[in-house]
């Protein structure tokens, strides 16, 4: 698959090849054989194949971990190995490797000082991380207590840190349970929605279907097919009808009908099926509800609001602006001659806060200001003032 050529690609490959050799120089393994990809800004981009396909291997040349042996690779128009466009990657690898004696809380401090963020920007960001991947209340524990889950899950949080332009998970939903898994999946949804551009490989291909746009399927360090999901699970072999469910003998007379006019007979007639994962989320709805106790990690909160927004200094004004509706018709029409739209309301919002800001923090009295009493003696005043200054100074 070669790129279009229409737009800048966030990753480029083209004849993209990694050979491991021994200390001789001797082929040990040719890991990745001339593939030819690309990825488009804002999509999820699958990568899939079993073990051994070179999916890792690729993964670790984007990054600029290995040295490709021949081909071309760019990341954001440069050559991986660019230590420029690391600020805008966000990884997480198929295994976390975090500093064991650390908390949750340090751990993503630590990681948020590697990008050279403000102290009060990590604070912000690693509460809320906590809070979206639902490890809050445990917090305080080291990383080296945690379990695979928890692990995966604060691996998550450390990826998303830095608020990447390019996010690339390798096997983000291992070792979590389906409400994790359905969350992490909501996520990539939601950054999606924000023109985030990731990278998703995994293993659990519901998982890749439910949310890639495009992807590629590795074997042998070949890709041996590739294009978008509807593409690539299109089953031309079969026709679905589906309807209300029917009597026996009307189905009896559409099967009649069928072979009469196509020569072929139905293959079989079912009863249509839910989703395992929607009927265990239900499950765990229904126990929430009942107030049951759990001992694993507590329910994952709200998308943090700096992966939500476009810009965090804009939350404040898009809430007002949303809120027109309680701006009086007669500010509007004095104002503009006309109902506003939701372009003028922001306008006003943000002239309103200039302008008060721009006021002096002068206190209103109304009234008269009042005046001095009448019936004080001043000399009484005078004389207490005098004897002060007249006085000596006290030796020491």
């Amino acid at each position: 698959m070669v790129s279009s050529g229409t737009s800048e690609m966030v990753v480029e490959a083209v004849g993209l090849t990694k050979v491991f050799r021994d200390f001789w120089m001797r082929t040990k393994a040719r890991a990745v054989d001339h593939i030819d990809f690309h990825i488009e800004p804002g999509e999820i981009f699958g990568l899939l194949g079993p073990n051994g396909s070179g999916k890792s291997t690729t993964i670790k040349m984007i990054l600029g971990l290995l040295n490709k042996t021949s081909g071309r690779l760019v990341v954001f128009g440069r050559d991986p190995s660019d230590v420029l466009i690391k600020k805008r990657i966000g990884f997480l690898p198929e295994e976390s490797y975090l500093y064991r004696f650390l908390n949750a809380r340090e751990t993503l401090d630590y990681y948020g000082r590697l990008f050279n963020l403000d102290r009060s920007v990590r604070k912000r960001r690693t509460e809320e991380l906590l809070e979206m991947v639902g490890l809050s209340k445990v917090a305080h524990r080291p990383i080296g207590e945690f379990s695979k889950g928890m692990t995966r899950r604060i691996g998550i949080a450390q990826a998303l840190v830095n608020d990447p332009d390019f996010l690339i998970l390798d096997e983000p939903t291992s070792g979590l349970d389906p409400i994790g898994t359905k969350q992490v999946k909501d996520l990539l949804l939601e950054l999606k929605s924000r023109k985030k551009t990731i990278l998703l490989s995994s293993h659990l291909l519901s998982d890749v279907q439910d949310v890639c746009d495009r992807m590629v399927m590795l074997y042998g360090g070949t890709i041996q097919a590739s294009g978008t999901v509807d593409e690539m699970l299109k089953d031309s072999d079969h026709t679905v009808i589906e309807t209300p469910r029917l009597k026996a003998e009307t189905i009896a007379k559409l099967e009649a009908v069928i072979q009469d006019m196509e020569g072929v007979a139905i293959d079989r007639i079912r009863e249509p099926r839910q989703r395992l994962e929607d009927v265990f989320m239900k499950m765990v709805q229904q126990a929430q509800e009942k107030k049951i106790a759990t001992s694993g990690a507590a329910e994952t909160g709200e998308t943090a609001s700096f992966l939500r927004q476009e810009s965090e200094g804009g939350s404040l004004i898009d809430s007002l602006v949303a809120q027109k509706d309680s701006v009086p018709p007669a500010i509007v029409e004095e104002a503009t001659g006309k109902t506003a739209d939701d372009g003028e309301v922001r306008q006003q919002v943000l002239d309103t806060l200039s302008s008060e800001a721009e006021k002096p923090a002068v206190a209103k009295v109304k009234g008269p200001a009042p005046e001095a009493p009448k019936d004080v003696d001043s000399s009484l005043i005078e004389g207490l003032m005098s004897s002060d200054a007249d006085k000596e100074p006290r030796d020491s």
